[in-house]
């Protein structure tokens, strides 16, 4: 039986809860469902959903469903103004789903983890769906989490394998040692990550790691999309794109030089 939340614990187990309802998609997350992913007790996550549901934070639906609140959105769009990733990404990772036809997905790394903060639908009808924004995976796990971990040292990179080997070997069974290795060393070679449907059958992405000025990670730029979609012939092209408006943001997350006084 969970122990009643003090202090902090309160407030991180509310961010849980607002991770997985946006990691949810537009169906939205049930109550069942919360339950099972937090390994919160029942009694608790409606606690916190109702006092999110009151922040404006979380909002349900008629068919008792959760997803992210107004509020959520406003402070989003708050952040979204501030100079940073998605500020410098937005309209490239909008550019590059209307060019290829594809989902486009920004992710930035978490620890041990990446983060997807932005996806953007392509006009093509058959969609993989492997990555919805406010998801979570181990880093390494998809074209842009793989292209952010291949960009690592090598001892950061040994270290986070190290990390996440149980949840690989439980979650993604066809990611074994020998395979992570192998996709490190491929990713460095070509400069983009390719993801040939090793998460999710049949969902293919392509990822290249994102650098601040100073060489710092600053995220990557991924492209999702189903098996056919992704063919040799068609790579070259998808490349191209991907390159392209990775400069493009490397470039706004570079600060103007400022003039020095005479």
């Amino acid at each position: 039986m969970d122990q009643p939340d003090t202090g902090t614990q309160s407030v991180d187990r509310a961010l849980l809860l607002l991770n997985r309802i946006g990691a949810s998609g537009d169906d939205g997350a049930t109550l069942a469902g919360l339950v099972s992913q937090t390994g919160l007790n029942k009694a608790t996550v409606r606690r916190l959903l109702l006092a999110l549901i009151r922040a404006g934070m979380a909002e349900q639906d008629a068919a008792s469903r959760y997803h992210p609140g107004a509020q959520l959105q406003v402070l989003g769009a708050q952040a979204a103004r501030r100079p940073g990733l998605l500020a410098a990404a937005g309209e490239s990772v909008m550019r590059l789903a209307q060019v290829t036809g594809d989902a486009a997905l920004l992710s930035v790394r978490r620890g041990a983890g990446s983060l997807c903060l932005m996806r953007e639908e392509g006009s093509y009808p058959l969609r993989s769906h492997a990555l919805v924004a406010g998801q979570t995976h181990p880093l390494g796990v998809g074209a842009g989490s793989l292209a952010m971990l291949a960009s690592l040292p090598d001892d950061q990179a040994r270290t986070v394998l190290a990390a996440i080997a149980p949840v690989l070997a439980d979650r993604f069974p066809a990611l074994t040692p020998d395979r992570m290795r192998a996709l490190i060393a491929r990713t460095r070679a070509d400069g983009v990550a390719l993801n040939p449907g090793l998460v999710i059958e049949g969902s293919w992405g392509l990822g290249i790691a994102l650098h601040h000025s100073d060489g710092r990670l600053a995220g990557a730029l991924s492209v999702a999309t189903v098996e056919a979609r992704m063919r040799p012939d068609r790579l070259p092209d998808l490349t191209r794109h991907l390159r392209a408006e990775a400069a493009r943001i490397e470039a706004r997350l570079t600060p103007p030089h400022k003039e020095r006084p005479a």
